[in-house]
């Protein structure tokens, strides 16, 4: 793909932005569950809240910085070992000053070149990031059900 000459449909700042407003949102969405609920509840043996939000905390600011410095360490869960939803919710914050930080970080090039995360996802970085934010609007769909079994309204979606 030739850049210079592409005309650009959205830019970094307003990719950011996006992603950040569904952060915003799903904290929300941590924020309305009990501790309890957040880290036992669950339908049908699907994973928790806790689980479903490990994940997620696992793939952006981490893997963003995987594509940042060219490390293709192994996907792993296990760097987040946190006990109570308080330490979620700072983990989250801390995730979100990091993808801030670390954006800054990329070129408009840098979204084209093809990097192969985590060893084994060989894909253009845009591609890599759209499914971070991909993956967490999935989650966040799940929690959104797990709040509605548990009579609780979830945050509107749109109140990124």
């Amino acid at each position: 793909m030739d850049t210079a000459t592409a005309t650009q449909v959205i830019t970094s700042k307003a990719l950011l932005n996006h992603w950040q407003g569904h952060r915003n949102l799903t904290r929300k969405v941590i924020a309305a569950f009990s501790e309890k609920d957040f880290f036992e509840f669950s339908i049908a043996g699907m994973r928790t809240p806790a689980q479903l939000v490990t994940e997620i905390l696992t793939l952006g600011a981490p893997a963003l910085k995987s594509i940042i410095d060219r490390s293709e360490e192994p996907f792993s869960e296990s760097r987040f070992n946190l006990e109570t939803k308080a330490e979620y919710l700072e983990k989250w914050d801390e995730g979100t000053a990091a993808i801030n930080a670390n954006w800054e970080e990329l070129s408009d090039q840098d979204f084209h070149e093809t990097f192969n995360l985590f060893g084994q996802y060989n894909f253009p970085v845009i591609e890599n990031i759209w499914y971070f934010i991909d993956n967490e609007i999935h989650h966040r769909g799940q929690m959104f059900v797990y709040l509605r079994a548990l009579d609780i309204t979830p945050p509107f979606f749109w109140e990124r």
